[in-house]
């Protein structure tokens, strides 16, 4: 009988201490501080690796038991998350990650055009950020001077950091970018191919912003290309710090750089800034033509030719109404000022000519001064 007892009573003592070793297990675990890391990221998708290289790379160690953790209730899905560690243990932390999404959120956009120095001082100042820093993790993931980030709009946490901004444009623009490789390679790009396309689009970019006219300037690049000729484009001067200055022939005798596409034969050596999807397309699928020379006209957009006697028929035209809407702006002016010295001088008289002029002239608007209105 006593027997029987001692085996019953090691029987409870053992379940007994299983009871507590399995409860005392998620409570030190529980107790294990969760590192400071990043608390405001991006994640990627709501693949269990990809949360998980995610939060390694804000700062955030990830056990076997967090892992665990991540599973049991619901893998975070796609989007950005801002956290409190120090506010939850380890347990609830992970195990209620998903739950932490942000709707803190604001909208920022990438201009077709600008330089990295453009682009992140302008993110400096609408997010409240430092310029250095966003600038140093532009340069980490860049693969190319300009252009590796898409001109767009990005939907962005308030409360990211530089390096969380930073990383979500990019990993946004790689995006469409792998995208738009499959479309249009036969085989992934290398590097090198990557880089015509993004110069090519920057040259195109900076020459016009109408989709419909990009694949007709891409078309009169590869035709200059092709037999040989300089570009001559005013554009691939509009690079660096002189991204959005006025490209005057001084200027173009005096560059000396290999931008300047008036002295030396090729594409510039790198892109010029950032550029839009439909540019990227258009740098890859030109118009077949023969153009080899546009102009700009009087509606804004550009006039293709194929010989260089109507580029200059076409020069000419451009020129000579540029003179007459000078004219005409100098007659606008001049009018404005002689009716303002009017209403300085005899406030009635330029009363009446104002009216006249808009022809609305009443007796009394032409007779009686203003102050007796």
């Amino acid at each position: 009988m006593k027997k029987i007892l001692s085996d019953k009573y090691r029987h409870f003592v053992l379940c007994f201490e299983v009871f507590m070793l399995l409860l005392l297990i998620p409570l030190t675990y529980n107790l294990i501080p969760v590192n400071e890391g990043t608390k405001t990221f991006y994640m990627p998708s709501s693949n269990i690796n990809d949360v998980v290289k995610t939060l390694k790379s804000n700062g955030y160690e990830v056990t076997w038991m967090d892992k665990l953790m991540l599973r049991i209730r619901r893998t975070p899905d796609e989007g950005w998350y801002s956290v409190e560690p120090g506010e939850q243990g380890r347990f609830l932390f992970f195990q209620h990650l998903y739950k932490q999404k942000t709707d803190e959120m604001m909208e920022v956009v990438v201009y077709a055009g600008e330089t990295k120095d453009e682009l992140t001082a302008r993110l400096a100042n609408d997010m409240k950020l430092e310029q250095t820093k966003l600038l140093e993790t532009y340069n980490v993931f860049a693969h190319f001077e300009e252009a590796d980030i898409l001109a767009q709009r990005y939907t962005i946490a308030r409360k990211a950091n530089e390096e969380a901004t930073m990383q979500y444009i990019f990993l946004e623009s790689r995006r469409k970018l792998k995208t738009f490789s499959k479309e249009y390679f036969k085989r992934t790009p290398n590097l090198m191919q990557l880089k015509v396309v993004h110069i090519i689009a920057s040259i195109i970019q900076k020459e016009s912003n109408s989709v419909h006219e990009m694949p007709l300037i891409s078309s009169v690049i590869y035709n200059r290309l092709e037999k040989g000729m300089r570009l001559q484009m005013d554009s691939t001067l509009n690079y660096g710090v002189y991204a959005h200055t006025i490209v005057t022939p001084e200027r173009i005798k005096s560059d000396e750089s290999e931008y300047n596409t008036y002295k030396h034969k090729g594409l510039p050596p790198h892109p010029l800034s950032t550029v839009t999807l439909e540019a990227l397309k258009a740098s890859i699928k030109p118009i077949q033509s023969d153009y080899l020379f546009f102009m700009l006209n009087k509606t804004g957009s550009h006039n293709f030719t194929a010989t260089y006697d109507k580029h200059l028929e076409n020069i000419r035209a451009f020129r000579k109404y540029q003179k007459e809407r000078k004219k005409r702006k100098g007659k606008r002016e001049a009018n404005n000022t002689y009716n303002k010295s009017l209403v300085e001088k005899q406030p009635y008289k330029a009363q009446a000519v104002i009216n006249s002029n808009s022809k609305k002239v009443s007796l009394k608007t032409s007779l009686v001064p203003l102050k007796e209105f």
